[in-house]
């Protein structure tokens, strides 16, 4: 259930309970105990004691009364847990414990940004901001995914268009992973921005109309992908394979450049037809 705003004390205190209970103790060299584990991972009091915090104060935060813990405990948490840095930032932010951007998202793209976009061609590329609106395109991108320019606005993000748009469903041959990938980067958004009430919408409707994206959301996978690749079928070219690459620019940095570029000479070929006027 989404709310208007992001209740970051009752999702810090779910997180810490999810990545406490992945955790097997024997991985953490713990010593065995006599009495069986009722529940999986690791007991709060094993959390405690590697994190240097009393027991209280671990109950106290996972059932979110309000407590506002400190860089200092947020870094121990993160190490007695073992988060990934993607994790532990995120962690971070639900605590309030990091540097914030902008209140609000740029909702167009900067000029000089526009013309990187129209530049990279004949690179398939797009500018989006953290919560998957797509700002900017080139023709290739267009060409490989869906001219955009037939969509409002509002239905320019996507996410939305993985999830709704009929031609984008069926695109990606591995249709979970990318939107398993998806959803952990924007869960990340989220807690990064808990005032956004345009992604907490997007989450919200996502989740009541989509039980796919419901399911994975609350598995609290965490991840930034920086790069990485995806299978298409594309109903005009077959199946073609893309890596690509997001990078984000320093003066923007809540907004991210997308380039594709392909995998292998077949699929080069297959960008090559799609893209001849």
């Amino acid at each position: 259930m989404m709310t208007d705003t992001v209740d970051t004390t009752q999702e810090l205190a779910a997180f810490l309970r999810s990545r406490r209970e992945r955790l097997d103790p024997r991985d953490l060299g713990l010593p065995s105990r006599r009495q069986a584990r009722r529940t999986p991972g690791l007991r709060r009091e094993e959390v405690a004691e590697l994190a240097g915090v009393s027991v209280d104060y671990v109950v106290r935060l996972e059932q979110g009364r309000g407590l506002h813990p400190s860089a200092d405990v947020v870094e121990a948490l993160a190490r007695a847990l073992r988060l990934t840095p993607v994790e532990r930032a995120y962690l971070f932010d639900l605590a309030r414990q990091r540097p914030r951007g902008a209140d609000q998202p740029a909702t167009t793209a900067a000029p000089p940004l526009a013309r990187l976009v129209a530049g990279l061609s004949p690179l398939p590329a797009m500018l989006m901001n953290h919560r998957f609106d797509i700002l900017a395109w080139n023709r290739e991108m267009a060409r490989l995914l869906l001219d955009f320019d037939t969509l409002p606005p509002v239905r320019r993000n996507s996410m939305w268009l993985c999830l709704m748009h009929p031609e984008t469903r069926a695109l990606y041959v591995d249709r979970e992973r990318v939107m398993r990938e998806g959803i952990a980067h924007l869960r990340a958004a989220w807690a990064a921005h808990p005032e956004d009430r345009a992604l907490t919408d997007l989450i919200t409707e996502c989740i009541a109309r989509d039980e796919e994206f419901a399911r994975l959301w609350v598995e609290r996978d965490i991840e930034v992908n920086g790069r990485g690749h995806k299978m298409m079928r594309h109903p005009d070219v077959g199946v073609l394979a893309v890596h690509f690459e997001v990078l984000a620019p320093l003066q923007d940095p809540d907004q991210r450049l997308v380039i594709f570029r392909a995998a292998d000479d077949e699929s080069q070929s297959a960008l090559d037809r799609l893209c001849t006027p």
